[in-house]
């Protein structure tokens, strides 16, 4: 596996438990997180270039704010899931574009 795509896998779960921690203190509510993800994810499919891309492509752009929304809104007692298990979840969930129908 390329070293970047780990590095990127650390930095995905360390912004999530950094959520966790604001949410945990009172700083931000779990809403507000979830809200600054959707805001992100539009962020990046209005870019542009995104019309340009291929749905491969779109996806990677909104992979991160999509794999912290799903950490956001499954965090339990027991912690954070793994970085795999998010993943599969944000594949699983994912919508056809309008483009794909």
């Amino acid at each position: 596996m390329n070293t970047a795509n780990l590095q990127l896998e650390g930095l995905y779960l360390a912004i999530a438990a950094m959520h966790e921690m604001l949410i945990s203190k009172g700083t931000v509510s779990r809403q507000e997180v979830d809200a600054a993800m959707r805001a992100a994810e539009r962020t990046a499919m209005n870019d542009d270039r995104s019309g340009d891309l291929r749905p491969a492509e779109r996806d990677a752009l909104a992979f991160p704010a999509r794999l912290l929304r799903l950490a956001n809104a499954t965090v339990s007692e027991n912690g954070a899931q793994s970085f795999s298990a998010l993943a599969r979840g944000v594949g699983s969930s994912k919508l056809p574009y309008h483009d794909q129908r």
